[in-house]
């Protein structure tokens, strides 16, 4: 079995971010879907997807809910990109383990290979 962290931190300004976003979602259900040990952390401006993806009219969404249990966000950044209310009306947990960020490090210390978008 596998450990994998999948760090969101691409924003929702374009086009590449949302094709970012969508591989992160790909990548993390090929993991699940095998019964690895899945993590998905929105962190930074990728914590702004948790608002797009619990959006039942968005594209992704189905799939975002399919993989919602794995799914943390950086407590810090949520509150300064303004999306705290966002997270905190989703099943996502939010993490502040380091400075208010989840740790990275503790994800690496624990076998994690940590895969960024």
């Amino acid at each position: 079995m596998t450990n994998v962290a999948i760090l969101v931190l691409a924003g929702t300004e374009s086009h590449a971010d949302l094709g970012r976003v969508t591989n992160a979602l790909q990548a993390a259900k090929e993991f699940d879907d095998a019964g690895d040990d899945l993590e998905i952390v929105f962190d930074g401006a990728g914590t702004q997807w948790v608002a797009e993806l619990t959006d039942d009219d968005h594209d992704l969404s189905p799939l975002y809910e399919a993989l919602e249990d794995h799914v943390s966000v950086c407590d810090y950044c949520a509150g300064a990109f303004d999306v705290e209310g966002a997270v905190e009306e989703s099943d996502a947990t939010a993490l502040d383990e380091y400075e208010g960020h989840p740790s990275v490090r503790d994800l690496v210390a624990d076998g994690y290979e940590v895969i960024t978008y």
